[in-house]
């Protein structure tokens, strides 16, 4: 899968998410399903796998994920 966006671009998704509920700079589990659905609607094949994801993604255990553990995803996907 080859993620066509500038980081620009991936900020802005990010931020438009993150600042659904809770901190505007952290993405909670709900948030981050939401992001992958829309934008990236290919990635998730079931319920399991999110939570796979997420706790891959969020690397200090907080459960939410900054803009730094996201482009971790972004890195993986766009390869």
């Amino acid at each position: 899968m080859s993620v066509k966006k500038s980081p620009e671009e991936l900020k802005k998704i990010f931020e438009k998410y993150a600042a659904k509920e809770g901190d505007p700079d952290q993405l909670s589990k709900g948030e981050l399903k939401q992001l992958i659905q829309t934008e990236f609607p290919t990635l998730l094949k079931g319920a399991s796998t999110l939570d796979v994801l997420f706790q891959e993604l969020d690397k200090n255990g907080d459960g939410e994920v900054s803009f730094e553990e996201f482009q971790v995803l972004v890195k993986k996907i766009s390869q």
